[in-house]
């Protein structure tokens, strides 16, 4: 379905495909026929209204749908993503979350962007909290993330405490609970845990809140919007809510998606010009 819809000109495949054109990468001839240097973008014609990637997410439907996303977005969420962590050289990035899921996107690029390492799990790595323990110690891994039903199994596995490396926590995909966070106050006190919230409609994370090292609540906040985004907590008619009142989110700015792939009608009913 994913493949259809999307009509993609070229996949990444394995051995003994047929009936299709395959380009081997691990032969000489397809590297040569590549430019000796990269093309300006700009003498391409290339925007920042290009897109950079399409997720596809079911959200809350059931339906597969491809949020399409434009290079300024993830650009701006790359950019405010440095700007409040600070990731340096000699960081090293754990890169678990299948690609399937927007957060790869900045463990990739992000990493990458400011010359950083870059470790790839092994596959299915991110269901094992004893194996991630092990190669958070042996790599020296300084930045993960975890969906919070994962970090809380993490934070059970044996010899987590050892994870000395660890600098950065970042957490999103799911409410975190405040068990997790006191948890990791506990045993990590030297990492900093980090809550962040979006959809993949709008490159990955529209909030971000940072975990203070005195928080005893009981209840985590999502906190405030991230550079060039805005969020809205609207009533039925589209109005503010007041102060303490429940509503439904929308957001606004640099990261919300162009739309849904080949969903126009999908793509009026959820996104506001």
């Amino acid at each position: 379905l994913l493949l259809a819809d999307a009509a993609g000109r070229a996949a990444l495949g394995g051995d003994g495909l047929t009936g299709v054109t395959v380009v081997d990468l691990e032969t000489a001839t397809a590297w040569a026929e590549l430019p000796a240097s990269d093309p300006d973008p700009r003498a391409l014609g290339l925007t920042s209204r290009h897109l950079a990637y399409v997720i596809y997410t079911s959200g809350s439907t059931g339906t597969p749908k491809g949020a399409q996303n434009e290079h300024r977005a993830i650009v701006n969420r790359l950019i405010w993503m440095q700007n409040a962590y600070g990731l340096k050289a000699t960081d090293v990035v754990l890169q678990k979350t299948p690609f399937g899921f927007d957060v790869s996107a900045w463990e990739f690029f992000w990493t990458l962007l400011e010359g950083a390492t870059l470790v790839l799990a092994p596959p299915d790595a991110h269901r094992d909290p004893a194996a991630l323990v092990d190669l958070i110690i042996s790599e020296r891994i300084t930045t993960v993330h975890f969906v919070p039903s994962m970090l809380v199994s993490f934070m059970d596995a044996k010899s987590v405490d050892r994870c000395t490396s660890l600098r950065r926590v970042l957490c999103s995909g799911e409410a975190l609970p405040a068990a997790s966070v006191h948890k990791v106050r506990r045993l990590l006190p030297w990492t900093g845990l980090h809550n962040l919230y979006g959809p993949t409609e709008a490159a990955i994370d529209v909030t971000a809140w940072s975990c203070p090292d005195e928080f005893d609540g009981a209840i985590v906040p999502i906190g405030r919007p991230i550079a060039n985004t805005r969020v809205y907590l609207l009533d039925g008619h589209g109005g503010l809510v007041p102060f303490g009142a429940v509503g439904e989110l929308y957001v606004g700015g640099a990261g919300v998606a162009r739309g849904y792939l080949n969903r126009p009608e999908l793509t009026a009913e959820r996104f506001m010009a």
